[in-house]
């Protein structure tokens, strides 16, 4: 059986001070979250004081982004192995913004991703559609042209110890949410192109959905068979909001 993950994505939000008061929130109600695994993963700078601030928890520490490089003359990146200093467990790679903010292709997303791997870490491995994609009805096109990254630079059975998540790129920020036939069908459509590849790799890895997750929508999304889960962004901002879909994944 799969354990459901729910990985807060803070993104550039946050201050020392901040910080601190969220995770003293976390950490207070962490114990009633039963039998889902939660991750946190806060700006870069902050790795090293949020790791601190983890010690002793069950709370797992992320990275939102990485380099695909090992080391070397790459001013501004930072490297598998960083993250590894800070006890990092997960890192987020081929989030919709890094890709469209950023110019982050399939192929340096599948980079990354090998680079994750290499270096002994989960990556959370982000696929999903804009809203003029989905107008256009070609959903299923994106998320394998995107997944095919992958599996072709890395093998199908890279997937198994990984997690993926499903972002609907027009319901990210936006407010809107995938209804959850709508992120079961995706859902479904993802573990099947694996499972058309391997279907135990299939059965075993975990598919997050990663659109505007709420305390009040998570009971509905993860209730859906496929749904393993929950990339959390502005809801993870708040304690006792990010607890509640905590419990609900739990």
């Amino acid at each position: 059986m799969r354990r459901p993950l729910v990985a807060g994505n803070w993104k550039m939000n946050g201050s020392k001070a901040s910080i601190k008061e969220l995770l003293d929130g976390i950490k207070q109600g962490i114990g009633d979250v039963k039998h889902a695994e939660v991750a946190v993963c806060p700006p870069a700078v902050y790795l090293g004081e949020v790791s601190a601030h983890l010690q002793g928890t069950s709370i797992a520490l992320g990275a939102q982004n990485v380099s695909q490089e090992s080391a070397g003359a790459f001013t501004g990146e930072i490297a598998v192995s960083m993250l590894k200093d800070f006890s990092c467990r997960y890192v987020i790679v081929g989030h919709s913004e890094r890709r469209t903010l950023y110019g982050e292709t399939d192929a340096i997303v599948a980079k990354k991703f090998a680079a994750v791997r290499a270096g002994g870490l989960i990556p959370i491995f982000c696929i999903g559609e804009t809203l003029g994609e989905r107008e256009k009805g070609v959903t299923e096109d994106v998320v394998s042209r995107q997944l095919e990254a992958v599996i072709a630079l890395e093998g199908v059975g890279a997937l198994a110890d990984a997690v993926i998540a499903y972002e609907p790129v027009w319901a990210i920020g936006t407010g809107k949410t995938a209804t959850p036939e709508q992120a079961q069908q995706v859902h479904a459509f993802i573990r099947s192109r694996i499972a058309a590849r391997d279907a135990a790799v299939a059965q075993k890895v975990r598919i997050l959905y990663g659109g505007s997750m709420n305390g009040a929508n998570a009971a509905s999304l993860i209730a859906q068979p496929d749904i393993d889960g929950g990339l959390i962004g502005g809801a993870s901002l708040k304690s006792q909001e990010f607890l509640t879909i905590c419990r609900t994944a739990g």
